[in-house]
């Protein structure tokens, strides 16, 4: 695993997308329309599932169905593939669309033979269990169902060949036929060890619904990579300044070592993230308080109420030219803080050019400019937020001492901290030693602070000098220059609400 991009809706990829490789999520089934109580915003989803193993007709150009749909998703692989790309399937075997008990909408499992399909407790009024919040479990341990997966990911894998697949609230996978949590579930193991699939890219998204939070400890067989919710939460509360974040975001950029660093697994298998299709995009990170879902439907009831989310002193779209910096800054710091994370990162569609979807944080039933990728905007945003970002992408890809193979050892880097317990504390900085992987050293800094912090500088390696690369409290072009400024001497001011990045050179 390297990079991923993740894409909630397909859309047409320009030349400005990126030198990333991508994690697709697309809908794998095919899908009808089906009455809705909220069908006045369900544009595009709220349909009815039919099978696994055919894309959905309505991504054909021009209406044409669902054999042109296969064969131009076919076209786009191969093109992505001669592109350098790569294509992870997000793919949802943790429910379907037949409902719950209260509102059944019977289509195909739930008719032919509900008890084998589904997790029921036969015993209760309400037979079906919901571990996945959308009324029914998907009964994936069961022989007969755990078969219907796993042939139905062979297909995507030989006839369309896709390089890999993210499950959607893989631990409902982990339950047996009554929802008891497995420690050895059989399609997890199987997928893990079949002659096909296990040479594929396995992400799991190690919870579900039911409280079953398996971060860190998803049944792998050393094989399956993993959503870290829990990089996720630290970073977001250390950089909009949370008290006592220090040691965990610490932890974070490490590689989560204390959730990875065992048996065989690796670095690679934390998939590190700030934001991901659900919650709210990297803007409305920094500019929302709360959620605001009301387009929904559903009373603002839906979506998480947890986001670790700061509006930096407004909440939604202002002209405060302050405040917008402000805002501007911490976007940024969060792509750094992930660029710099051992482990595989993975960045959101639009958070490139700051796409905002105005505070709602579980925008799944729109097919508008909420979830629409706005090329206009990026156009417009070249030159500061996508170019920097652009830029440290580029840097993480290119410097060896960033996306190591193995955890860091003792030796590989230096925390400039001796106040691990202050809860107040809200810096940190710390040295990547070169050591023999080459590419200069490189210091970096963050400042949670709302002041300046004049923090003195690390000696660079004999023969070597400090220049700077990046500094998010300037504006672009000088917020990100790629070959570095010289010049920095034995202190350096770090600005409130910003980080800082050296390198060591000749």
């Amino acid at each position: 695993m390297h990079f991923l991009y993740q894409i909630p809706h397909l859309v047409e990829l320009g030349v400005n997308a990126v030198e990333l490789l991508p994690i697709f999520e697309y809908d794998e089934f095919e899908f009808q329309r089906r009455p809705n109580p909220r069908d006045h915003m369900l544009n595009t989803w709220g349909y009815s599932t039919l099978n696994f193993f055919s894309p959905m007709s309505r991504y054909a150009s021009n209406g044409e169905g669902p054999t042109v749909a296969s064969i131009e998703f076919k076209q786009m692989v191969k093109a992505l593939h001669k592109a350098g790309i790569e294509v992870i399937l997000d793919v949802v075997y943790n429910h379907t669309n037949e409902n719950d008990d209260e509102h059944p909408y019977t289509t195909s499992f739930r008719g032919i033979d509900n008890l084998v399909y589904y997790m029921v407790n036969l015993k209760s009024y309400v037979q079906l269990l919901n571990f996945s919040g959308c009324g029914n479990s998907f009964n994936c341990n069961h022989p007969v169902v755990k078969e219907l997966v796993l042939d139905s990911l062979r297909h995507w894998v030989t006839e369309y060949h896709v390089d890999g697949f993210r499950f959607d609230l893989a631990s409902s996978l982990c339950r047996d036929t009554d929802g008891t949590p497995l420690q050895s579930p059989p399609l997890i193991r199987a997928i893990a060890k079949d002659p096909v699939l296990s040479k594929c890219k396995l992400i799991a998204e190690p919870w579900d619904c039911g409280g079953l939070y398996q971060v860190g400890n998803f049944p792998n067989w050393d094989r399956w990579g993993e959503w870290n919710g829990m990089y996720r939460d630290a970073i977001r509360r250390f950089v909009k300044g949370d008290p006592g974040m220090k040691s965990s975001f610490a932890t974070r950029l490490s590689g989560s070592a204390d959730l990875y660093n065992v048996n065989k697994r690796k670095p690679y298998h934390s998939i590190n993230f700030i934001t991901a299709h659900d919650g709210f995009t990297l803007f409305d990170l920094v500019a929302y308080n709360e959620k605001h879902n009301d387009a929904n439907g559903e009373d603002g009831r839906d979506g998480s109420n947890d986001n670790f989310s700061w509006n930096c002193g407004f909440e939604g779209e202002t002209n405060d030219f302050s405040i917008n910096a402000l805002r501007q800054r911490q976007m940024k710091n969060f792509l750094l803080a992930l660029m710099l994370s051992q482990g595989t990162p993975m960045v959101l569609m639009g958070d490139e050019y700051a796409h905002t979807r105005f505070g709602n944080n579980n925008s799944y039933g729109h097919d508008s400019l909420i979830n629409h990728f706005q090329w206009n905007q990026l156009r417009s945003k070249h030159t500061d937020q996508f170019r920097f970002f652009a830029g440290i992408i580029r840097l993480r890809r290119r410097h060896p001492l960033l996306g190591r193979a193995n955890f860091l050892l003792e030796e590989d880097v230096t925390w400039h901290e001796d106040q691990w317990d202050n809860p107040d504390g809200r810096f940190l900085s710390f040295t990547l030693h070169e050591r023999d992987l080459g590419g200069g050293d490189l210091y970096a800094a963050f400042n949670a602070h709302s002041y300046f912090v004049n923090t003195i500088l690390p000696s660079p390696p004999d023969g070597k000098h400090w220049y700077r690369l990046v500094d998010t409290n300037l504006t672009s072009p000088d917020d990100f220059v790629e070959e570095g400024v010289p010049g920095v001497l034995g202190t350096y001011n770090v600005a409130p609400f910003s980080s800082l990045l050296l390198h060591a050179k000749a």
